[in-house]
C-alpha cells in the first residue's frame, strides 16, 4: 500500500473511531446525554485521538528512517568495488540506483546497478506492506484501548482539550525551532564569510564585485565585497515604492473608511486587495516589459539618459504591489477609532474633512505608522520585481533613472547554479541575508513599539 493510500486509510480509521466513540458513549447511558460527564462528541474525539495520533506518529517516524535504512541495506549488498569508502560515493550510488528504478538512470545498463535497483524496489514493497500492517495493528490496538476507557464518569472533554493543547504547543515549538534553525544557519555561514572578508570592508566598502579568481592570471576577478552600493540601491527602490504606496494607500483607506457607501466599500475593498494576491513574478514581467520601456522612451523624448532597467521602473511597480498593505492596515486602524470621537467633533461644529484631519488621523496615527513600517520591510525584502526590472549593476548612485541592484537580487545571483560553499563569493549571500534579516527585524520591532506605545485604549 503506497503512502497516499495509507494516509487516506488513517483518515478513514480516525473518522470511524470518532463514530464508534460517540456511539459507545450514547450506548452506555441508553441515549440519556445528561448522565455523561462530557458531550458525546468529546468521546468521539477521544477515541479518534487514540486511533489517529499513534498511527500518524508511526507513519512520520517510518518515513523519517525508511530511506536511510533501505539505502544502507542496498549498498551493503553491492560488490565491494562499487561501494567505496566515502559517504559521497555511497550517495552517488543510491542516486544512480533510484534513477535506474525510475527508468532514467545512466547506470541502467550495469548489471550490478540494475540488480541493486530491483533489490531496492523489493525492499520498498516489503517496507510498504510492513508499514501498512503496523498502521492497521496500531489503529486496532488504540481503538480497542480507547473504546474500553469510555465510561459515564470519564472526563473526555478534559482529556481532549489537554491533547489539543499538547498539539498546539508542539506546533508552536516546531515553528520556533524552525526560526532558530534558519537564523543559526545564516549566522554560521556569515561568520565563515567574515573570517575571509573583514566586516568593515563589507559594511563600508564602496565597490561590489564578488567574482573570485580561480587562476593567478585570471582577469576581471577583483573579489571586492563592499555592500554599500547594494544597500543604496535597495533603499532607493524602497523609497520610490513608498512614495507611490503610502499616499495612494492612505487616501484609499480614508475614502473607504469615511466617505464610501457600504455598497461601494463592499466592491472596492476586495478589488483593491486583489493586488496583494497577484504573484510578484507577474509584477516583474509587467515592470520589465511595459513600465521600464515606457519610462525609457519617455525619458529619451525629453532628452534624458534613462537605463532600460531603471530603479524608477522597479520602484513604481513595487509601490503598486504594496498599496494593499498600506490601505488594509490603515483602514483597519481608522475603523478602530470609536464613533463617539466623530460625534463629539461634529457636535463642536467640525466638518467631516476637519474631523478626519484633526481627530481620526491623529487617533489612528500609531497604527498607520506601524503599517507603513511593515510595508517598508516588505519592500526591502522583495525579490522578483527587482531581479527582473532593476538590473544587476552595483552602481553607487541616487539617480532613479540609472540601473541599480539590491540585496535580494545579489543573493539570488550568488546562489544560482552549482556553487562552492567555501568561497567568499557564495558565503557573501549569507552575509547579505543576515543584514537583510536584521534590518527587517528592526523595522518590525519599531512598528510594534510605536503601536504599543502610542496606542489609545478605547471602550
Amino acid at each position: 500500500m503506497d503512502k497516499p493510500t495509507l494516509l487516506l486509510l488513517i483518515l478513514v480509521l480516525t473518522t470511524a473511531g470518532y463514530y464508534f466513540g460517540r456511539k459507545r458513549s450514547l450506548d452506555i447511558v441508553s441515549g440519556k446525554v445528561q448522565e455523561l460527564h462530557s458531550l458525546p462528541s468529546y468521546y468521539g474525539y477521544y477515541l479518534a485521538m487514540w486511533v489517529g495520533v499513534p498511527t500518524l506518529l508511526l507513519l512520520l517516524i517510518w518515513l523519517g528512517f525508511e530511506g536511510a535504512v533501505l539505502s544502507r541495506l542496498v549498498v551493503a549488498d553491492l560488490p565491494g568495488e562499487l561501494q567505496g569508502d566515502s559517504g559521497e560515493r555511497a550517495a552517488l550510488l543510491i542516486n544512480e540506483i533510484r534513477n535506474t528504478m525510475a527508468g532514467a538512470g545512466s547506470g541502467s545498463g550495469d548489471p550490478s546497478i540494475q540488480a541493486a535497483a530491483n533489490h531496492y524496489r523489493h525492499l520498498q514493497a516489503v517496507s510498504d506492506w510492513l508499514l501498512s500492517l503496523g498502521v492497521i495493528a496500531l489503529a486496532a490496538l488504540g481503538g480497542w484501548f480507547g473504546h474500553r476507557q469510555i465510561e459515564v464518569e470519564q472526563r473526555a472533554r478534559n482529556k481532549v482539550e489537554k491533547g489539543t493543547m499538547v498539539f498546539l504547543i508542539a506546533c508552536s515549538t516546531i515553528a520556533i525551532f524552525t526560526t532558530v534553525g534558519i537564523v543559526l544557519s545564516v549566522v554560521f555561514e556569515s561568520v565563515l564569510f567574515f573570517q575571509k572578508v573583514p566586516v568593515t570592508d563589507f559594511l563600508f566598502g564602496l565597490r561590489w564585485s564578488p567574482q573570485m579568481a580561480i587562476r593567478a592570471d585570471q582577469v576581471g576577478s577583483s573579489g571586492a565585497f563592499g555592500a554599500v552600493p547594494l544597500f543604496t540601491g535597495t533603499l532607493l527602490i524602497s523609497f520610490i515604492a513608498m512614495v507611490v504606496a503610502v499616499p495612494i494607500g492612505l487616501m484609499s483607506a480614508i475614502y473607504l473608511a469615511e466617505y464610501a457607501s457600504p455598497r461601494v466599500r463592499t466592491v472596492a475593498k476586495p478589488l483593491l486587495e486583489i493586488l496583494a494576491g497577484v504573484p510578484t513574478v507577474v509584477y516583474g514581467f509587467f515592470a520589465a516589459l511595459t513600465v521600464a520601456p515606457y519610462i525609457r522612451d519617455l525619458g529619451q523624448s525629453l532628452g534624458l539618459d534613462v537605463s532600460s532597467e531603471s530603479a524608477l521602473a522597479a520602484g513604481l511597480v513595487m509601490g503598486v504591489m504594496i498599496i494593499p498593505f498600506v490601505s488594509s492596515l490603515s483602514d483597519d486602524f481608522i475603523n478602530a477609532v470609536p464613533q463617539s470621537l466623530r460625534d463629539g467633533a461634529y457636535a463642536l461644529g467640525a466638518t467631516q474633512s476637519e474631523t478626519i484631519r484633526q481627530v481620526i488621523i491623529p487617533a489612528a496615527l500609531p497604527g498607520i505608522v506601524g503599517g507603513i513600517l511593515l510595508a517598508v520591510s516588505r519592500a526591502i525584502g522583495e525579490t522578483m520585481i527587482v531581479v527582473m526590472a532593476a538590473g544587476l549593476s552595483a552602481n553607487l548612485t541616487a539617480n532613479p533613472l540609472a540601473a541599480v541592484t539590491t540585496v535580494t537580487t545579489q543573493i539570488v545571483t550568488l546562489l544560482v547554479g552549482d556553487q562552492e560553499f567555501d568561497s567568499p563569493k557564495t558565503l557573501a549571500a549569507f552575509a547579505l541575508g543576515l543584514v537583510l534579516f536584521l534590518v527587517t527585524l528592526m523595522l518590525n520591532i519599531a512598528a510594534l513599539m510605536i503601536v504599543r506605545k502610542y496606542r489609545e485604549q478605547y471602550e
